[in-house]
């Protein structure tokens, strides 16, 4: 279910990314600075819970930015730790999963989870931005996907909708 919940959030968010380049920038040049800016804070805190997960240096010390990369950036920035956190639930140990990874925030407080409630914060954190890019993607007059789990099932695995 881990993996799978990884996939949907992969495909999720190309959706997401494909319906944000579809904005008008100079009608809607708001909308389409906030749906970067979600994107941005998004990857931002996934880099950040790789670092913490690998025991790695900290790669941000906020989770966004004054200066927000394009579209092309984010998009390749998002595939990437998309990629990278699905290899990562693909190899992990039952035992690994309940590790406990103690950190500090960006704003200095301390936290601790563990992998599994990381990995899940991951996937909730992402369907809770792409909630508000779909807010700004209805003001720019842009069609948002549905990006909920069943449509994913379905979508994949078009037979679950022969009737039983």
């Amino acid at each position: 279910m881990l993996a799978e919940a990884f996939q949907y959030k992969q495909w999720a968010d190309r959706r997401a990314l494909d319906a944000v380049s579809r904005i008008d920038a100079q009608q809607f040049p708001a909308g389409y600075a906030f749906a970067l800016q979600q994107f941005n804070h998004m990857v931002r805190v996934e880099e950040l819970f790789k670092a913490r997960l690998l025991g790695a240096p900290v790669p941000h010390l906020s989770t966004n930015t004054e200066v927000v990369p394009d579209l092309p950036a984010l998009s390749q920035r998002m595939e990437a730790s998309n990629q990278w956190f699905a290899s990562y639930v693909d190899h992990l140990t039952p035992g690994e999963k309940r590790r406990t990874v103690s950190f500090e925030f960006v704003d200095g407080k301390h936290g601790s989870m563990a992998c599994l409630e990381i990995l899940f914060h991951i996937v909730n954190h992402g369907s809770y931005h792409r909630g508000a890019i779909g807010h700004a993607l209805d003001l720019a007059q842009v069609a948002h996907p549905a990006d909920t789990y069943t449509v994913f099932i379905h979508a994949t695995q078009p037979a679950r909708r022969e009737p039983g």
